[in-house]
């Protein structure tokens, strides 16, 4: 049979293939469902259940989503999950089956969360996405992907719902954790990176997983920083910013997207053809499969209300260019129905089964469904992949602040006080989207900052001080007389995206763990959970406060999924580390950088407020946007692009050559970069362009390019970038790219309000 044949083209045997097919078989290709609900573990083997076994002989089942993904939601537990090799074993029981005992023999598309490493028990947790973006170094992050696609792939995995190249617009947002930042030109180059980091070599490569870009499109928009709610931007903003990123990686050859939940304009994203076919497929040319986000079907009938009932929304939705549902619920349902009764036609159908098979060939599953147990138990959390972890968490850690107060020497610090809920708490530092963790898995910072300086030394001390979201203050004595008996005072406070994970609290009195009956949730940040503000949660600014009045340096650590408004602390701390979730290796890489073994180089990528009445405070403002408030100007407390480090940086000599190009030609702009300080350290060197006068309305200034240069004290390096067509246009009045003539101004520096500049003429 063809369609068997690896000698014949994916075109070839896709199309045999679907000729053969029943309409219940090509509609079972589209479901997907809970991959975990498709077995039990006993004893450590994957018994397949009933209800699985008979939709696989009846070809009711196309994919299988988060198999292995252990978390609250699914109830996956450390006592209850699958070891690293009894889950590949697991999902080459299930493809086994579903090969073997379906009329086609079609093996299952399995899907898998992978943000920041595969959500399953025992996969390498690297630092969330916001981490990342702040490293501002993509061949480190496509190393990373690299990594996380083998740990994937060796397990069974096929697909990752990952890279998140959503544009954070509101902060308050839960989800901005998962996000790169607030440019989209910075997306656009991290998603370039994740397209090349997850699928390698070739999608059917042991090594790679297919990408999945979401959430398309303007999903990090929502009126107020509220998940999944409206949308209100114009076609001129979506199509230059919001589907900037998402371009950049279908260029880069990304195999899957994810529809997203909000509509924009009143036309939801599951429904919208004029994104889906229109742009992603007409214009972009792009020929992989879309799915939706789980659940969003349902709400074109109860929530966008666009639809009537659940045939509806699975019509409007396939008719609009989407391909599979995550969840399966409503395609299992009513999409047999809605080909029957005329609301599609199968050959609309045919093109969506087709799109998948397609997929399912490239990926090669046809002819390597199976894994190697061995082969998983090796690489999947390797101490390899748990340095890397290391390595990028350090990267990506900003330094706010620093009155002389860093690096700590390990001699002159003297006794250090490590106080605050985050100084110890495990699951706080690994964000949302994580699995359950052996604690000794997971680096703390009390863990860090021990490994350091001698955990029988009696130079570490240590006190919680209070939690993340409570108000009791019942360890601030503890604390405080911690701090009294220290010469050094490192207080680590921020957020938490941690699930309950059943590892009931702290003790305040004590410090110790405590186990009790349902676990007390810190949890104030992660999806689904968005804020009014951007202070800190509880009193932990009080407990701040109150710690300061002994007189002793004070450093503060943010272990945190968004952005820090507190104005008191930026005034007081004698420095302050910005380290977001940094993964299991966390507690390792803030110490790295506390005590100067890693020279701080990671800059932000989203605007800090002085205060959340400042919102929206991101960058990329038009210079008609206003200038100040009453109470205070609108300028952010830590600019985008920001970041100190232990020495410093001097640019001089900038370039422009020529200085005046025609609309389609290219400029070579070089600037001097100087170490000007004692230190070994790597300097982000930002361009930025500015368009003097335009026919629309633009934004002050916009990156457009970025490197990140390692400088030994003393040297000086030229760094060059080229400006061209890419950099220069923008969406003109017929929603056509264009570059107009005129007066630029390039802009090379350290920050986005920290640069030398130059000036450009453009000629048309």
């Amino acid at each position: 049979m063809s369609y068997k044949d690896p000698t014949k083209s994916v075109h070839e045997r896709t199309e045999h293939l679907l000729g053969l097919m029943t309409l219940d078989e090509k509609v079972g290709q589209l479901v997907q469902l809970f991959g975990w609900q498709s077995y039990e573990n006993k004893d450590g083997k994957a018994d397949l259940t009933e209800s699985f076994k008979e939709q696989i002989r009846r070809g009711g089942i196309g994919s299988l989503y988060g198999t292995l993904r252990a978390d609250p939601w699914t109830g996956v537990t450390l006592d209850t999950g699958l070891s690293s090799r009894e889950g590949a074993e697991a999902v080459n029981e299930i493809q086994r089956y579903a090969i073997e005992e379906s009329r086609l023999g079609i093996p299952l598309l399995i899907g898998e969360e992978c943000s920041h490493g595969h959500m399953a028990i025992g996969a390498t947790v690297f630092p969330v996405p916001l981490s990342l973006g702040s490293t501002w170094n993509t061949d480190l992050y496509s190393e990373m992907c690299r990594a996380v696609a083998l740990e994937t792939r060796a397990q069974g995995g096929a697909v990752t719902y990952s890279p998140v190249l959503d544009v954070v617009r509101d902060p308050r947002w839960g989800r901005t954790e998962e996000c790169f930042g607030e440019d989209p030109y910075l997306i656009g180059a991290f998603a370039e990176a994740s397209v090349r980091g997850l699928q390698g070599k070739g999608l059917d490569h042991p090594d790679s997983v297919a990408a999945t870009l979401k959430h398309f499109v303007a999903y990090g928009a929502s009126e107020g920083g509220r998940n999944a709610g409206p949308v209100h931007m114009g076609w001129r903003e979506l199509l230059e910013v919001d589907l900037y990123p998402f371009r950049k990686a279908v260029e880069a050859g990304a195999a899957s997207i994810m529809t997203a939940y909000n509509e924009i304009d009143g036309v939801p994203c599951t429904s919208n053809r004029e994104l889906l076919e229109d742009i992603l497929r007409g214009k972009w040319g792009f020929n992989g499969m879309v799915i939706t986000d789980c659940g969003a079907i349902d709400i074109l009938a109860m929530g966008h209300d666009t639809a009537v009932d659940g045939e509806e929304a699975v019509a409007q939705a396939l008719a609009a260019g989407v391909d599979m549902e995550m969840s399966g619920v409503m395609f299992g349902k009513h999409l047999v129905n809605a080909v029957r009764s005329g609301r599609l036609s199968e050959a609309q159908l045919d093109q969506a089964v087709r799109r998948l098979l397609m997929l399912k060939f490239r990926l090669g599953l046809f002819e390597r469904p199976y894994v190697d147990p061995n082969r998983a138990e090796a690489v999947i959390g390797s101490e390899k992949h748990r340095e890397l972890a290391r390595r990028i968490a350090g990267e990506g850690i900003v330094l706010l602040k620093n009155d002389s107060a860093l690096p700590l020497n390990t001699e002159s610090c003297g006794t250090v006080a490590v106080i605050g809920p985050n100084a110890d708490a495990h699951y706080n530092q690994l964000g949302d989207y994580t699995s359950p963790q052996p604690r000794a898995n997971v680096v703390t910072v009390l863990d860090g900052v021990r490994a350091k300086l001698g955990a029988e030394s009696g130079r570490v001390l240590y006190a919680p001080g209070c939690r993340i979201k409570d108000d009791s203050r019942e360890g601030f004595p503890l604390a405080l007389e911690v701090a009294a008996k220290a010469d050094t005072v490192l207080l680590v406070l921020g957020g938490s995206s941690a699930r309950d994970f059943g590892e009931g609290s702290i003790d305040l009195k004590t410090g110790a763990s405590k186990v009790t009956d349902s676990s007390c949730s810190d949890m104030d940040c992660g999806e689904g959970i968005d804020r009014l503000s951007l202070s800190l949660s509880g009193v932990q600014l009080e407990l701040a406060q109150e710690l300061a009045k002994l007189g002793k340096p004070l450093i503060v650590v943010y272990i945190n999924g968004r952005p820090v408004a507190e104005p008191w602390i930026d005034e007081n701390a004698d420095a302050l580390l910005e380290a977001w979730y940094p993964g299991q290796e966390g507690g390792h890489a803030i110490v790295d950088v506390l005590f100067g073994d890693v020279n701080p180089s990671g800059k932000l990528t989203v605007s800090v407020p002085k205060t959340v009445g400042q919102l929206p405070v991101h960058y990329l403002g038009k210079r008609s946007r206003g200038k100040r408030y009453l109470e205070a100007d609108s300028k952010p407390q830590y600019p985008f692009g920001y970041g100190l480090s232990y020495t410093t940086f001097a640019y001089s000599n900038l370039k422009v050559e020529p200085t005046t190009i025609w609309v389609d030609g290219q400029a070579t702009v070089t600037v001097d970069v100087k170490n000007t300080g004692a230190t070994e350290g790597a300097e982000v060197v930002q361009l930025y362009i500015t368009d003097v006068s335009s026919s629309v309305t633009r934004p002050e200034r916009q990156l457009k390019g970025f490197c990140k240069v390692k400088l030994e004290p003393g040297e000086m390096r030229t760094v060059t970038f080229t400006v061209g067509t890419e950099h220069l246009q923008f969406i003109g009045h017929n929603y056509v790219s264009v570059v107009e003539p005129g007066d630029f101004v390039i802009r090379v520096g350290s920050s986005s309000t920290s640069t030398v500049d130059a000036p450009l003429t453009v000629l048309g």
